[in-house]
C-alpha cells in the first residue's frame, strides 16, 4: 500500500538492481516531509475542524497536491499528538496533587499515632504546647536584651552596670554519662570516657572582648567623634567619585585598585595605627544596581540588628554602643552612631576582624545618600584590635524604577600578628575576602531575596502544589533564612558566640566546638559542631552544581545511606536558578515523617548550600503560613569560595564560572560543617568518642566529595 502522491515506481521487468532502486524510490516518496506551506494549511484546517469528512479531504488534497489518504493519516496522527499532550499535562497535575495528598496522609497518620500517648496512656500533647518551650525561651532572650540595655544606661550614671542575674543553667556539664544521641536520625551511637569541657587542654570559652565591655562616652569623645565623622565623610566622597589617578584599573581582572601614592599625597597621614612592620593595606571599590530603594537601604544599614540579618555571611556580630546623634527628624541624615562589629570569612581557618567604628549617614542631595564607617580608637582596647578601618562605606543613589545604584568602598589597615593560612593567603591578601566586591554581591543577592519575599503572588508550578498560599511561601522563606543565619554563626571563629573549642585545627584540619543550646528556635541541649576547609581543583560553579543537584546527593551525604531524594517543594528567591529553597524527601527510609529543608544561594563572591532535617508537623506549620520562629533547627552544609588564583587549576574540570571577576578562580575553597545534638538533657557529660565520631563523619564526607569530583584524596 502506497501513501505517496503521484509518481509510480520503475518498471516491473527490470533486473534485481532496478527493482531495489524502484523500492528505494517508493520509500522516499512514501515518507517524504510536507512543505512549510502544506503544514501551515493543515494546522489551520485542524484548528477549525479536527475531523474532516470525505468531501473536505478531497478538497484539501487537491489544494495541497496530496493524496486523500495522506490527509487522513496526517489528521489521525495530529489527534494522537494532541491527546498525548493533554495526558502529559494531566499527569503533571495529578502527580503534584498526589504529592500533596501523600504529605497530608502522612501527617494524618502521625497525628493518629499520638491520639493516646504510648508511654503513659495520657492525652496527646497539643500542637500549641509543642512550641510553648520555644516561645518561652524567645521571650526570655528578649528580657535579657532589655536587661542588658538598662545595665548599659545605668553604667553611664553610676559608673558600673547593674549586676546580671545568674543564668538558669550553668555552662559546666555535670557528671552524667552520655551516649551519642541522634537528632532526627543524624547521629551515631557510641559510648566512651566522659569529658569535662572546662578541663580540656587548649579549650577556649573566653567571652568576647568587644561587645560586652561597657564603655562610658564623655562629651569630649562625642565632640571628637563628630569631627572624625565629618572628615571621614569628605574623604569617602572623594574616594567614591574620583577615578584616575586615585583609582587605576587592574590589568589582570579589571578591578579598581587604589593608587597608594596618589592617596597619600591627597590625604597625608602622620603614621599608621600599628607599629608592626607586618601591616597591609586593603582597598577596593565596586558599584552595581540593587533591587531596593535608597531609604529602605539606609534604614537597614543604620540598624545594627538589620545589618547582621542583611549580611549574615560577612558580619558575625554588630552592636550599637551609643547613638551620638539621631539625625534630622524623620530622616537618618546626620545620624551618628558608635558601633562594634566583627567581620568573618566562613571558615575555621580565618580569624574574624574586630572594629570599633563610627557610622555616619548624610543626605548629599535629593535621592543621594552616603554612609561612612571609620574606626575610633579606644586606648584600653588598642592592644586587642588588629584591624583599623580607614574611611569606608557606600554611596546610594535612587533610580526612577525604585532600584538603587550603590557604589561601595572598603579601605582597611591590617596588622598580621599571625600568618594567614596558606589556603586563604591569596584570597585575603588580594582584598577579595573582605573587599567591596563581596559586600556588593551579597547585598544584591539578599535584596533579590527580600524582593521575592515581598511578592504576594505564587505559582503552583513553582511550589509543586504543596505550599497552599503566599503566606506559606513567606513563612518558609523566613524559616530558611533563620537556618542560614544559624549555620553562619556556628562556622564563625568569633569570640562573641558562647561555645567551647574542644579541638582546634588538628592533623586533619577539623575544628570541633560544643555549646549549650538554649536559644529560641534551636533544639534544647548540648550541640557538637565540627567544621573544616579544604581545596579542590574544580571551579566554584561546578562544585556548587554538584552539591545542589539532588541526583548527586547520595555521593556526598553519608548520613542518607545512599538513598535518593525527591523535591517536594521549590521556592525561587532570586534571578539565578541556584538561588532557591527546597523541601526534600528521602526515598527508602524508615523516617517518613522527616523532611529536609535546604537553601542554596550563589553570587560572584561564592555560594552556600545549607540543609537541615525538619519533622513533618513543623514543616506543615510553616507551609500553612504560621510563625516559624519556634521551629527548632540544627543546620549543616557547605560554603564555596574561589581560591584567589584567577588562572590556576583545572583538575576535574576546565570550565569556568560565569559570575563576575571573583567567580573566575580555577580552584575552590570548600568549608563543610556539621551540627549534632549530643544530648537533650539539661546537663550531661560529653563522651570523648563523640568528638571522634564527628571527626570521622566530616573526614568521610570530604573523601567522598573528592572521589565524586575525580580529585586526588591527598
Amino acid at each position: 500500500m502506497e501513501f505517496g502522491s503521484g509518481g509510480g515506481g520503475g518498471g516491473g521487468n527490470g533486473s534485481g538492481g532496478d527493482q531495489d532502486a524502484s523500492d528505494l524510490s517508493r520509500r522516499k516518496e512514501r515518507y517524504h516531509r510536507h512543505t512549510a506551506h502544506q503544514i501551515q494549511r493543515l494546522e489551520g484546517m485542524f484548528k477549525d475542524c479536527p475531523h474532516l469528512d470525505e468531501k473536505q479531504r478531497l478538497q484539501l488534497s487537491r489544494e495541497l497536491g496530496l493524496a486523500p489518504r495522506q490527509i487522513k493519516f496526517w489528521f489521525q496522527n495530529r489527534r494522537t499528538q494532541m491527546k498525548a499532550q493533554h495526558e502529559r499535562a494531566d499527569n503533571c497535575g495529578l502527580r503534584a496533587e498526589n504529592d500533596k495528598i501523600r504529605c497530608e496522609n502522612i501527617a494524618i497518620r502521625e497525628a493518629l499515632k499520638n491520639v493516646i500517648c504510648p508511654s503513659c496512656g495520657g492525652p496527646p500533647v497539643t500542637e500549641d504546647s509543642y512550641f510553648d518551650d520555644q516561645k518561652l525561651r524567645m521571650e526570655n532572650a528578649q528580657l535579657k536584651e532589655e536587661l542588658d540595655s538598662v545595665s548599659s544606661i545605668s553604667a553611664k550614671y553610676i559608673g558600673r552596670p547593674i549586676s546580671q542575674l545568674p543564668p538558669g543553667q550553668p555552662i559546666h556539664i555535670s557528671s552524667l554519662d552520655l551516649r551519642m544521641a541522634s537528632f532526627d536520625g543524624y547521629g551515631v551511637g557510641v559510648g566512651g570516657p566522659s569529658l569535662d569541657l572546662d578541663l580540656l587542654p587548649g579549650s577556649s570559652s573566653a567571652m568576647p572582648n568587644l561587645p560586652y565591655q561597657p564603655i562610658v562616652i564623655s562629651d569630649m569623645d562625642k565632640s571628637l567623634m563628630t569631627d572624625i565623622a565629618a572628615n571621614a565623610m569628605e574623604e569617602l566622597l572623594w574616594l567614591l567619585q574620583t577615578n584616575e589617578p586615585l583609582w587605576i584599573k587592574s590589568t589582570t581582572d579589571g578591578r579598581d585598585v587604589l593608587n597608594l601614592e596618589s592617596y597619600e599625597r591627597i590625604f597625608p597621614r602622620a603614621n599608621t595605627h600599628f607599629k608592626s612592620p607586618n601591616v597591609r593595606i586593603e582597598a577596593s571599590r565596586d558599584s552595581g544596581v540593587v533591587i531596593m530603594n535608597g531609604l529602605a537601604l539606609i534604614d537597614m544599614f543604620m540598624d545594627s540588628n538589620k545589618w547582621v540579618e542583611l549580611f549574615p555571611t560577612i558580619v558575625s556580630m554588630a552592636k550599637t554602643i551609643e547613638v551620638i546623634s539621631s539625625g534630622m527628624l524623620g530622616s537618618h541624615s546626620g545620624s551618628l552612631q558608635l558601633m562594634c562589629e566583627e567581620l568573618q570569612v566562613l571558615s575555621p581557618l580565618v580569624s574574624t576582624r574586630e572594629f570599633y567604628i563610627i557610622r555616619y549617614c548624610q543626605q548629599i542631595e535629593q535621592g543621594l545618600w552616603a554612609i561612612v564607617n571609620v574606626s575610633y580608637d579606644f586606648p584600653q582596647f588598642a592592644s586587642q584590635c588588629r584591624s583599623h578601618r580607614l574611611p569606608s562605606g557606600c554611596l546610594i543613589q535612587d533610580m526612577p524604577n525604585g532600584y538603587s545604584k550603590v557604589t561601595w568602598v572598603e579601605h582597611v589597615e591590617i596588622e598580621d600578628k599571625t600568618p594567614t593560612h596558606l589556603l586563604y593567603r591569596d584570597l585575603i591578601h588580594s582584598g577579595l575576602a573582605f573587599g567591596a566586591e563581596r559586600w556588593l554581591a551579597t547585598l544584591q543577592r539578599l535584596c533579590e531575596r527580600f524582593s521575592c519575599l515581598m511578592v504576594s503572588g505564587t505559582s503552583t508550578r513553582d511550589l509543586g502544589g504543596v505550599i497552599p498560599s503566599p503566606d506559606g511561601k513567606r513563612s518558609m522563606m523566613k524559616l530558611a533564612q533563620r537556618m542560614v543565619n544559624n549555620f553562619c554563626t556556628r562556622i564563625s571563629t568569633s569570640n562573641s558566640h558562647r561555645c567551647t573549642t574542644l579541638s582546634g585545627l588538628n592533623e586533619v584540619g577539623v575544628r570541633v566546638t560544643v555549646h549549650k543550646s538554649s536559644d529560641p528556635g534551636q533544639p534544647n541541649g548540648v550541640v557538637l559542631s565540627a567544621a573544616t576547609t579544604f581545596w579542590l581543583p574544580v571551579t566554584p560553579q561546578n562544585v556548587f552544581n554538584f552539591f545542589k543537584d539532588e541526583r548527586t546527593r547520595p555521593q556526598w551525604d553519608v548520613l542518607s545511606n545512599g538513598n535518593a531524594v525527591q523535591v517536594v517543594a521549590h521556592i525561587a528567591n532570586g534571578s539565578h536558578p541556584g538561588n532557591c529553597i527546597s523541601v526534600l524527601r528521602a526515598f527508602n527510609t524508615s523516617q517518613n515523617n522527616m523532611l529536609i529543608l535546604q537553601e542554596s544561594c550563589i553570587d560572584s563572591s561564592g555560594s552556600l548550600v545549607v540543609y537541615c532535617p525538619v519533622d513533618l508537623p513543623a514543616i506543615n506549620v510553616a507551609m500553612s503560613g504560621e510563625d516559624p520562629s519556634y521551629i527548632p533547627l540544627l543546620p549543616s552544609g557547605f560554603t564555596i569560595s574561589p581560591d584567589g588564583h584567577p588562572h590556576q587549576g583545572d583538575g576535574a574540570t576546565t570550565s569556568s564560572s560565569a559570575h563576575g571577576n571573583m567567580g573566575r578562580a580555577g580552584g575552590s575553597l570548600i568549608t563543610v560543617a556539621f551540627q549534632i545534638l549530643v544530648s537533650s538533657l539539661p546537663s550531661a557529660k560529653l563522651n570523648l568518642e563523640s568528638v571522634t565520631t564527628v571527626n570521622n563523619l566530616i573526614g568521610t564526607t570530604v573523601q567522598q566529595i573528592k572521589a565524586a569530583l575525580n580529585c586526588p584524596s591527598s
